[in-house]
């Protein structure tokens, strides 16, 4: 085995490999040398190379949002870390476990002028659950000039005494740190930063292993059960006749069939969900705005729950957001391990469980199902909406609502489904497609900025094909994504491209103006052919809807490379399609 000569390098990689941390993407660099050589010459672990770091960030973000593990991220100092904070904040928000090692010089050469230096300690701020300033080594007794030490250390013997003694320190101290920010990570699912200090030569090797860590206990996350409280809360949901549970970003299969059935045999609980919350039931509420959009004031407080129950991560919907916060429940809980967002301005309530193990403790108390009218009244309105969805399509011609009902309906069973931010995710929350289908998206801080490298991420970490659907400028926001030599076969990409940042269009605002095209919307002519040929995927477009029948049939069979297709919308009529969606169907 060959390792990096510097023994903090040889304790960053030993321990992420005690802490069973599998997959290293690596952005190239100098200074980051000594970790590259550890992680690349042990097969215990997956390396990646990708160059860009923003892209490298959330490609790794993307494995980890699959295997659910803790996935590092390592670059070279300077400039290069601030790549990562897109990527971080998205972790951070979305509970996903993320390490940063970073390489940094030692302290008494920053800010002295060189290049690539920057103050990167703490540089995430509130972002991370822990940011660890690992020490310097101490090279040799050499390094330890007359000069420099207290008269008592002249003496040759005390001198390498006192050198032994302060590298001990410093190796427990830095052992100590890393073991901590992996542990957090793992157990509280969020992003950490351990800053790792180099000096030179960076590159020199030996196949001797020059340090041995003291073990230690990997901890496991507890998820034990306050009987008293889950007594105290049964008053409240016997007498609730209106109770409401609302799911945002879960795994899949998260959350217990039996545990959905017994919900669902409530008529006093109605169940919305979002179409990245992964969770299924004939009886249940997809498609929030469909249903909420053409409510009036009386439709409103007839919906208004008395309590609402809340899983899962944050909420796409912005109308049931407006909803809850205008016509408050009179008790607000979250069940969920990590924070409880007050989304809705009444939270009441953290109770800090996996929602099976909360359900499982819960449910078996409930001595009955209150009485009510109100998931029928509910599900009557569901199946309205759902016909005059169908009608809406007879009517409209050629457009991004046209276009995502046929493209959902086309991704295979059993895959992965990754949507970009701003259109897509909203244009996808109102169709219905297979229940096997797994839906992610980057809700944590919503930016467009990662959707393609996270993607790429699951694409790799996953057996299952994964198909991202993303908006125009999403996909050339992030165009790096595809300079990438791990992208698999059967990775498929579906652009739609309406020239512009179509979102912006529904919002209110001066229209058609060469300052709204130009500052708002973001008028373009850019196509995704040239970038397919650089970077080897088989391109195909369509610009109606019989080419994109056509171009839809064979898109997902088996290929020698992977795919894009890209449909080109006309941007001047999506948004009064989908503004007279709302009005169709009230």
């Amino acid at each position: 085995m060959i390792y990096s000569k510097i023994p903090l390098a040889q304790t960053v990689v030993t321990l992420c490999k005690t802490h069973n941390i599998k997959h290293i993407v690596i952005s190239p660099g100098s200074r980051n040398a000594p970790l590259n050589i550890g992680f690349t010459h042990d097969d215990f672990f997956e390396c990646y190379s990708i160059v860009d770091e923003r892209c490298a960030a959330f490609f790794a973000l993307g494995i980890a949002q699959q295997i659910q593990e803790p996935v590092a991220v390592v670059c070279t100092s300077g400039s290069a870390l601030l790549n990562y904070y897109p990527a971080i904040a998205e972790a951070y928000y979305s509970n996903i476990p993320l390490v940063v090692l970073s390489a940094d010089r030692p302290k008494h050469l920053i800010d002295i002028g060189d290049g690539q230096t920057i103050k990167q300690k703490n540089v995430f701020g509130e972002h991370v659950l822990y940011s660890s300033n690992l020490k310097l080594d101490i090279k040799d007794s050499e390094n330890i000039s007359q000069e420099s030490e207290l008269p008592i250390f002249r003496n040759l013997e005390n001198k390498l005494e006192r050198f032994l003694g302060l590298q001990k320190d410093i190796q427990t101290y830095n052992e100590s740190e890393i073991h901590d920010a992996l542990t957090i990570s793992k157990l509280n699912l969020g992003p950490v930063h351990i800053n790792i200090p180099f000096d030179e030569p960076l590159y020199e090797t030996t196949e001797e292993l020059l340090i041995n860590p003291k073990p230690f206990k990997i901890q496991n996350r507890l998820d034990k059960v306050d009987a008293f409280e889950i007594k105290s809360l049964l008053d409240t949901w016997h007498s609730a006749k209106r109770k409401m549970i609302l799911v945002g970003v879960l795994q899949p299969n998260y959350i217990e069939a039996k545990w959905l059935q017994e919900i669902a045999d409530d008529d006093s609980i109605i169940v919305f969900t979002e179409s990245t919350s992964n969770l299924h039931h004939k009886d249940f509420f997809p498609g929030i705005d469909k249903i909420i959009a053409p409510f009036d004031d009386d439709d409103f407080r007839a919906l208004q729950p008395d309590l609402l129950l809340t899983f899962g991560g944050l909420i796409v919907s912005k109308k049931i957001k407006a909803f809850l916060r205008t016509y408050k429940p009179s008790h607000h809980w979250h069940v969920g391990l990590t924070k409880a967002n007050d989304t809705f301005f009444c939270l009441e309530k953290h109770i800090k469980l996996k929602p099976n193990t909360f359900l499982e403790a819960f449910l078996s108390q409930v001595t009955h199902h209150t009485k009510s009218t109100y998931k029928t009244t509910w599900l009557a309105v569901r199946e309205k909406r759902r016909k005059l969805h169908k009608d809406y399509l007879q009517t409209i011609t050629f457009s991004d609502f046209t276009v995502f009902n046929k493209i959902l309906k086309s991704i295979p069973k059993n895959t992965i489904l990754q949507v970009s931010n701003s259109s897509a995710i909203r244009y996808v929350q109102l169709f219905r497609f297979p229940n096997s289908i797994e839906v992610f998206c980057n809700r944590g801080t919503s930016g467009i900025d990662g959707s393609t490298s996270t993607a790429l991420g699951t694409a790799v970490a996953s057996e299952k094909q994964t198909t991202l659907i993303t908006g125009d400028l999403s996909f050339f926001y992030d165009s790096n994504a595809l300079w990438n030599n791990y992208i698999p076969d059967n990775f498929r990409i579906i652009i739609i491209n309406n020239k512009g940042g179509g979102i912006f269009r529904i919002l209110p605002g001066n229209k058609n103006t060469e300052k709204f095209d130009t500052y708002f919307e973001t008028k373009h002519h850019l196509t995704a052919k040239q970038l397919c040929d650089m970077y080897g995927f088989e391109y195909s477009e369509a610009k109606n809807e019989e080419e994109l029948t056509a171009k839809l049939s064979t898109f997902n069979d088996i290929s020698k490379q992977p795919k894009l297709l890209e449909i080109f919308t006309p941007s001047r009529i999506n948004d009064e399609i989908l503004l007279n969606y709302f009005k169709f169907i009230k």
